[in-house]
């Protein structure tokens, strides 16, 4: 399997993914997140297809998800969205991670062994963009982890105030 064989399969399961998770969340919002996702993966597939193809036409710009995704972020808190309606999705979210950083680091090896520089270039410019999709996912985990988190440091930090209280004062 050559490497743009290897990317559009990549791309078509991620693609495949995030449309499951989009389909899974209860909240519009986030639903919105993984259906961009899932149309910039379709975008990258088209890329790597016209690359393997040799067609090469018009790479589109960069993708807007980003944005889209803080303005997301910024309507859930404004609403206070109950989280607990999505921490089912747990898992998926820490896999689609997973796939964010693979694909990263897959395509940034493809660029150190392209010879070609508009490919090598456009093969950075999908990393970069992987690396986004993996900020965005990784801030909604941590969006709908958050109270598990908090907990866990709740827990804990008292007790660091405790002993800095005691060390600081004589008794």
């Amino acid at each position: 399997m050559n490497v743009f064989d290897f990317a559009m399969q990549m791309e078509t399961d991620a693609e495949a993914f995030y449309r499951k998770l989009a389909a899974r969340s209860p909240v519009d919002g986030i639903k919105k997140i993984f259906t961009d996702l899932a149309d910039d993966e379709h975008k990258h597939y088209q890329i790597f297809h016209d690359l393997k193809n040799a067609t090469q036409g018009a790479v589109e710009s960069e993708s807007r998800i980003l944005d889209d995704a803080k303005n997301v972020f910024s309507e859930l808190l404004e609403k206070k969205v109950d989280v607990s309606v999505m921490q089912d999705n747990l898992e998926g979210y820490r896999y689609a991670m997973k796939l964010e950083a693979d694909g990263a680091h897959f395509y940034e090896d493809a660029a150190k062994r392209e010879k070609d520089p508009a490919i090598k270039k456009l093969l950075l410019r999908v990393a970069a963009e992987e690396r986004k999709h993996f900020n965005i996912v990784e801030n909604v985990y941590r969006y709908v982890n958050a109270p598990n988190e908090y907990l866990a440091w709740g827990e804990f930090s008292n007790l660091d105030e405790f002993h800095a209280f005691g060390r600081d004062v004589d008794l």
